[in-house]
């Protein structure tokens, strides 16, 4: 499986999680579709859900009047994943940290999905460098 197919179907798992409470393993089974799974897939989906007060915080910090819950569900998740990426993973460079995350949201996200996706993390990487 492609890393950015990965990312998506982490993105659509995340989704499911946050809106149904599902658990982390039922929700990778459903979004594969009988599909083989992923190492990668799952190290994102697991990664986030373990890490998620952290990331939350990471992400409630640098959001300028908006809380976390009133995100779209899809950015709300895409930050998630991309914050997880950015400050647990540090093997993926960022630039392809950034340039994943504003593709998937052009495609999942709304028109101005993209722009703020770009501007939070840019934020949460400044913050990352400080620590």
């Amino acid at each position: 499986m492609k890393r950015r197919t990965a990312r998506e179907k982490a993105l659509q798992a995340l989704f499911q999680i946050d809106v149904s409470q599902s658990e982390p393993s039922s929700a990778i089974e459903h979004v594969l579709e009988g599909k083989p799974g992923d190492e990668f897939l799952s190290t994102l989906v697991f990664g986030v859900v373990e890490h998620e007060q952290e990331v939350d915080k990471l992400i409630s910090e640098n959001l300028e009047k908006w809380s976390l819950d009133r995100l779209a569900i899809v950015d709300r998740n895409l930050l998630r994943l991309a914050v997880f990426e950015l400050k647990f993973l540090p093997e993926t460079p960022e630039n392809v940290v950034f340039d994943e995350a504003i593709e998937i949201a052009k495609k999942y996200g709304d028109d101005q999905s993209s722009k703020f996706i770009n501007g939070v993390l840019s934020k949460v990487k400044q913050k990352l460098k400080s620590e």
